[in-house]
Formats: C-alpha cells, structure tokens, sequence
C-alpha cells in the first residue's frame, strides 16, 4: 500500500494536495467527511501557462448527505481583478449561479455534481457519489463544469469506467478536456490523474 494511500485512511479531516506533472499549479484542500458528506476548502494557485495566466483560486464545497454537491462557492485572484462565483443547487435539482453578471438558474440537464478544471479534487464527487470506487461500473453524467480563471459555467458530460478495486487498472475517464485513466485511493479521492496532476 502506498503512503498517499495510507494517508487517506488515517483520521479526518486530512488536507490532500496535489501538484501538475509540469509543476505549473498546486493544489491543496482542507476535506471533512461525515458518511457521503463532504466539506472541503481548498486553493489552486498557477503559474503562467500557454493556456491561462497566472491566478490563485479558492473554494469552499459542500455536499449533501448522498454526495451530490449542495453549495460551491468560487473565489479567482487575477494580476488586473478579482471574481466571485456561487453555485447552489435547490429541492428542485435545479441550480442557482450568481456570478458579477447576476444570477442565472438551469437544470443542467439534472446534474448533480461540479467539476472544476485544473482540480483533480472534483473528480472524486462523483466517483464517490456513485460508488464507482469500489465496484465494477460505467456511469455518463452530467455536470455542471466551471473554467478557470474566468468563472464561466456550462453543461458538460463526464463518463466514468470502473473494473474494480482490485483490477489495478483505475479508472477511465472521458471529459471535454481529457480521455485517460485515473488512479484512486480506498476512499475514491484522486491519487493519479495523468496530464493533470498527482497527489504528494
């Protein structure tokens, strides 16, 4: 068993962090667990790059009681600016955002998970979710999909494929950014996520 596995399965909270393969970003998170329930704050911070300039981002997370994301509130640091983002999902499964434009609100095609790119954190809320870390399983799934450092919000699908825990082959993953396979610890967070980052 690895260390970044052991880690895991200590107490919580634990802080899980990660860094780019290209050591362009860092990103470290604050994570608390109570059954599916997850709360986590956590901070991206990247150095200049062909695809984006330098910024910090932070967030603050928190799910309900079978995983699927409650509330999510995004702050980005730019050299010119500052931007706030706040993302909440209702009884209805239908989603608020309010952003410096105002506030606008969608089902996202019934999603119930947030994916944030740059952040191998987000990828375990629906792993988790749908328990795909501990069985044999493929899931499509809608997601409400957050760019950064401009805080733009869209639809997108991610598609997960699990042979199992014990098949050592991790988890396939198909997202608009990326076609690869994940590695994840006993507890589904993101050990490995190749192209992206890896957890240290």
């Amino acid at each position: 068993m690895s260390a970044a596995n052991e880690s895991t399965e200590s107490a919580w909270p634990a802080i899980l962090t990660w860094r780019a393969h290209d050591d362009s970003r860092m990103e470290s998170a604050r994570v608390q667990l109570s059954g599916n329930r997850i709360k986590a704050y956590g901070r991206i911070v990247a150095a200049a790059a062909a695809t984006n300039p330098s910024f910090s981002a932070s967030y603050d997370l928190v799910t309900d009681e079978s995983g699927a994301t409650k509330r999510l509130s995004l702050s980005v640091t730019l050299a010119e600016r500052d931007r706030q983002l706040s993302i909440a999902r209702d009884e209805e499964n239908m989603w608020l955002i309010t952003d410096h434009q105002g506030q606008t609100r969608a089902s996202y095609e019934g999603a119930l998970d947030v994916d944030v790119v740059f952040s191998p954190f987000f990828n375990a809320l629906p792993i988790r979710r749908t328990g795909l870390y501990r069985r044999t399983d493929s899931v499509n799934l809608p997601v409400v999909y957050v760019s950064l450092p401009d805080l733009t919000v869209k639809q997108a699908s991610i598609s997960y494929s699990s042979l199992g825990p014990d098949s050592g082959d991790g988890i396939k993953l198909h997202s608009p950014v990326a076609q690869t396979t994940i590695t994840v610890d006993d507890d589904g967070f993101i050990l490995d996520y190749p192209g992206l980052a890896k957890r240290i």
